[in-house]
């Protein structure tokens, strides 16, 4: 399975692009390098995770991603608080963070299930 073929990892990629992106001129390069680093945490293990050979191997960094996007929700829910994303692109944010977070824990029920069998 070549994971830039799964919509998970595109639509993943394309939400850090995203947030790069908007966030480029802020100023406060904490914030900024937590919210970046745990976006791109989320492509980046779900690719490492299918590069690996065995389902566990491949469950466990599907895991981390999914704890990354639960980071990356609360730093969003922070900025929006803080002024440094607006409402809009934070709503937006964080609609398409739970949807890629449904579609990993969908991934990583069929991974279980191979497990298993």
């Amino acid at each position: 399975m070549q994971y830039e073929s799964l919509d998970l990892w595109q639509r993943s990629c394309e939400l850090s692009t995203t947030v790069y992106k908007s966030l480029a001129s802020l100023k406060d390069y904490g914030f900024k390098d937590q919210i970046t680093r745990s976006c791109l945490s989320v492509p980046s293990n779900v690719a490492e995770g299918l590069e690996r050979y065995t389902p566990q191997e491949k469950f466990r960094f599907l895991t981390i991603a999914k704890g990354s996007l639960g980071e990356f929700k609360t730093q969003t829910y922070v900025g929006m608080k803080v002024g440094y994303i607006s409402k809009e692109s934070g709503d937006a944010w964080l609609k398409e963070s739970e949807e890629i977070s449904k579609m990993l824990g969908g991934f990583m029920k069929y991974l279980k299930t191979k497990t298993t069998s």
